[in-house]
């Protein structure tokens, strides 16, 4: 093995998989949900992003499903 690699003249590609890996979203969240997100990000040592991925996961992984009880009319 080489104690050094001469990279200068590899050629560029792009990942085939990349696209597959992650879809970019627009979301409108909550200022005090991004907030509390972010200072466990913070806690954690990871971006806020990643760690509401990973809750959306768990949620999928667990076959979690949303209950919204809204107050009735009177």
């Amino acid at each position: 093995m080489k104690a050094e690699y001469d990279l200068s003249k590899m050629k560029s590609r792009r990942n085939p998989y990349a696209s597959k890996l992650k879809k970019s979203v627009t979301m409108r969240l909550s200022e005090d949900v991004v907030q509390y997100f972010k200072s466990m990000a913070t806690e954690a040592g990871v971006p806020y992003q990643s760690l509401i991925n990973l809750y959306l996961r768990d949620c999928l992984a667990q076959n979690r499903k949303v209950e919204i009880k809204w107050p009735s009319a009177a």
